[in-house]
């Protein structure tokens, strides 16, 4: 957790490379993840740099995998998963293997698919013919056309002018079209006969599926012959020879058959030896995708780097966390060794004026925590972070308004599941669902919280739990209970002063009161959780200050904008604890009966206007002696603070410009950031600054009602769910209401899940978003820094699955 209290101080270092141990030394680096590399390049065109000719060649074998591994799709070939056991980057000698393997292996798949190509091509056309002397028997089975025909090659009715005709297969979406253009062309002169065949041919490129039809063109003359092929060829219809004697079709059917059973066995094995290569390559094909993107990153990286005037150094600047300084130094030693470099790499810490990069180191437990911190933005250098306390007010103050056992038992089963299981469940790369299961540890801590405030609320699926006992005795008999359902608990008669030893009393959930008692418990429990985290916020930008030599502005804003909130609204929730502690129902002094306690809400109205109201009857208007007095104090005070937040902090700077004139000096008080900066546009900051904190501090405690609003809403909500469906299968105490009871169970279990814990879930979960976004981290948090993203291999690998 100590990592997590403020982002990791950073070096900005400059790395000296030999050229011979650049690529080594990267690769180290790449391995470990902690440098941040700056581009010292920025205006050198990116096709001019040193080393664009190898990230050509790692293209170059990209391009080979997609080859390769479309093939292995194509032919539905699975490969091994590399996630979880990332092969290392290979030195200069192994990359050359690489390419010489990657070059055999795309030649010999090439080959086999253009070997299978033309094969399959060939038992097309062979299978094409055979249909076309299978189907055409049919056209010349009439016994006088086909005499006619053969003997004399003629129409009957014209037997000086010899009939011919053509035969082929065309696309069968192609057939209508290429029939009345034959007919056109011909002027009705030209006789087609056509029969589909059954079985669909496969393309031997897409591998689509292709429905042909057989046709036999009829036609007179030489001249309407070429005319008629000219429309085949237009139309990709596939001619094939016919023969006219019916001896002679038959003769070549069966030559035709016998070429595509040994066509077929030569396809076989060819499709055999094809999958043999393609098994064999299949368990090289992931690591070498690894490989070569590690090599382009790497390269990628080097064109960063600067080259000396003798071309013996390469310059390089990085942000490297302190903490890994001596890491990024056993790298370098191993890169150098690794290539047997007799020159040793070296690494200088700069001084630089420009901001580092924000660095949270972070665990599985702690990521989804941080993640949501920085969704709002990301911490400004050294900032303190607010992820750290995130990890328990995030599940509580969600469990305030989820406050339900059997609910908040849901939400930890769910939790469980994704924590326990999670390296299988990690495995499932879809979008929405890495968003959800990020949140693992969220989803679990909100389960244990929400139990535990479901369990003080004695709230489980809207029903209590008498476990201790009741502290309340009602004394009615019998004839009162049949004629008035109504159940209300007056402390006063029916309370026996002693406390339930943990949470609410049962007894209030059969009350009719119970609303009322709820409405003012959680109303303030809001408001005190609600200003207790906004001091605490407030309390969070003195660490700050201290840490950037700020401490100036604890007096400037600091201490005006505690004692503003201190004045105020603590005192309003000290009012709400005295007035517990004060009035009780068994008294024996008048003023200080239930009836007499004032209204915290009126009396802090009229605190804030300087009214005063007339107490009741034997009542006293105050809670205290000298209460008026102490809140005339405090409003003075608190009216104070507005103003000396205002000029306070200009005038400071104006003083310390005017007199001191000493630069160092304003920078130990905190406002180097304004040395250049007008008067007048600080003196419009500080306005800004100080009426959004007067404004923000009254609106942001009413905001903390909705932890109020949402208990309530979901507890009455899972009543009327409990009350209109669960128990229609209670009303019938026979058999029957057994059998009804298991059947109304089941939409009660989804209606609970989808709606109270997925919808209600998600609404608590925004809001508890909210309230830390903008009333807790608005009192110190700034946000304006940039993530440190180093060259790290396993970063991108994950990146691009994602992309994937």
């Amino acid at each position: 957790m100590g990592a997590m209290f403020r982002s990791e101080q950073m070096d900005l270092v400059q790395l000296l490379i030999q050229p011979e141990a650049a690529y080594s030394s990267l690769a180290e680096l790449g391995e470990l993840g902690i440098a941040q590399f700056r581009d010292l390049n920025a205006d050198i065109n990116v096709f001019q740099r040193k080393y664009t000719s190898e990230i050509r060649r790692c293209e170059e074998m990209e391009r080979k995998i997609v080859y390769i591994r479309r093939e292995l799709n194509k032919d539905e070939v699975s490969t091994p998963d590399f996630s979880d056991n990332i092969p290392r980057t290979p030195n200069s000698r192994e990359l050359i293997d690489l390419e010489a393997a990657l070059e055999k292996t795309e030649n010999e798949i090439m080959e086999l698919s253009e070997n299978t190509h033309a094969l399959l091509q060939n038992f097309m056309e062979l299978t094409e013919l055979k249909s076309v002397l299978e189907k055409t028997q049919g056209f010349f089975s009439d016994k006088s056309a086909a005499q006619n025909l053969e003997a004399t090659g003629g129409d009957p009715g014209s037997e000086n002018k010899p009939l011919g005709f053509v035969a082929g297969v065309i696309p069968r979406e192609r057939i209508i079209g290429f029939e009345r253009m034959l007919w056109r062309v011909s002027r009705g002169n030209v006789f087609l006969r056509q029969t589909p065949i059954d079985k669909p041919f496969t393309d031997p490129r897409s591998g689509d599926q292709i429905y042909k039809i057989v046709f036999v063109a009829f036609f007179q003359g030489e001249q309407l012959k070429s005319r008629v092929k000219k429309i085949c060829s237009g139309y990709h219809a596939s001619l094939y020879p016919c023969p006219n004697d019916y001896n002679e079709r038959s003769e070549m059917l069966q030559g035709v058959r016998t070429r595509i059973e040994d066509l077929n066995m030569v396809i076989n094995q060819t499709k055999d030896q094809r999958q043999r290569v393609l098994i064999s390559v299949a368990k090289e094909v992931p690591k070498w995708e690894i490989i070569v993107k590690k090599v382009k990153a790497i390269y990628h990286t080097l064109n960063m780097f600067n080259v000396d005037v003798s071309k013996k150094c390469l310059f390089g600047e990085a942000w490297v966390p302190t903490y890994n300084l001596q890491d990024v130094k056993n790298a370098l030693i191993a890169g150098s060794s690794a290539v047997g470099s007799s020159v040793p790499s070296f690494l200088n810490v700069i001084s630089t004026q420009e901001a580092p990069p924000t660095y949270n180191r972070t665990n599985k437990f702690t990521q989804g925590f941080q993640n949501l911190i920085e969704s709002y933005g990301v911490a400004s250098y050294r900032e303190a972070n607010p992820a750290l306390y995130t990890t328990i007010t995030f599940p509580f103050l969600f469990a305030i308004m989820f406050g339900d056992l059997g609910h908040g038992l849901i939400l930890l089963l769910l939790g469980l599941w994704m924590v326990l299981w999670e390296k299988t469940l990690d495995k499932n790369k879809d979008e929405i669902w890495q968003l959800f299961f990020g949140g693992r540890y969220i989803i679990l801590l909100m389960g244990i919280f929400s139990m535990y405030t479901g369990f003080v609320y004695n709230d489980v699926f809207s029903k209590t739990m008498n476990i201790f006992g009741s502290s309340w005795s009602i004394n009615y008999n019998t004839s009162t209970i049949m004629t008035n359902t109504d159940l209300q608990l007056n402390p006063g008669e029916d309370y026996s002063e002693t406390v339930y030893w943990y949470g609410l009393d049962p007894a209030w959930m059969l009350a009719s009161n119970k609303i009322i008692f709820l409405n003012s418990f959680k109303m303030k429990l809001s408001i005190i959780f609600g200003v207790v985290h906004m001091i605490f916020g407030v309390c969070m930008s003195v660490v700050n200050n201290v840490h950037f030599n700020k401490k100036v502005n604890i007096l400037l804003d600091f201490i005006p904008q505690l004692l503003f909130l201190l004045l105020l609204f603590l005192y309003m929730c000290f009012m709400m604890f005295f007035k517990w502690v004060q009035y009780t129902a068994v008294t024996e002094e008048d003023h200080l009966k239930p009836g007499c306690a004032p209204s915290v809400l009126i009396m802090f109205i009229n605190m804030m206007l300087f009214k005063s109201q007339e107490p009741l009857d034997g009542c006293k208007e105050f809670m205290f002696e000298g209460q008026n007095t102490i809140q005339m104090v405090f409003i003075f005070i608190a009216l104070i603070c507005i103003p000396w937040l205002l000029l306070a902090k200009p005038l400071y700077i104006k003083f310390t410009r005017k007199n001191k004139g000493a630069g160092d000096h304003v920078a130990s008080g905190g406002h180097g950031d304004h040395d250049d900066e007008p008067m007048s546009e600080i003196f419009i900051h500080q306005s800004i600054h100080c009426i959004e904190y007067i404004l923000s501090t009254i609106s942001h405690t009413a905001s903390y009602l909705r932890l109020w609003a949402l208990s309530l809403a979901h507890a009455q909500l899972s009543e009327v769910l409990y009350s209109m469906v669960f128990t229609i299968g209670l009303r019938n105490d026979s058999y029957v209401g057994a059998i009804m009871i298991w059947v109304v169970f089941w939409p009660w279990a989804v209606l609970t899940i989808g709606i109270l814990v997925g919808m209600e879930g998600l609404s608590a979960f925004l809001h508890t978003l909210r309230l830390h976004w903008v009333e807790f981290m608005s009192k110190f948090y700034e946000g304006l820094g940039y993530p440190f993203q180093p060259f790290c291999f396993k970063a991108m690998l994950a990146a691009e699955n994602e992309e994937k």
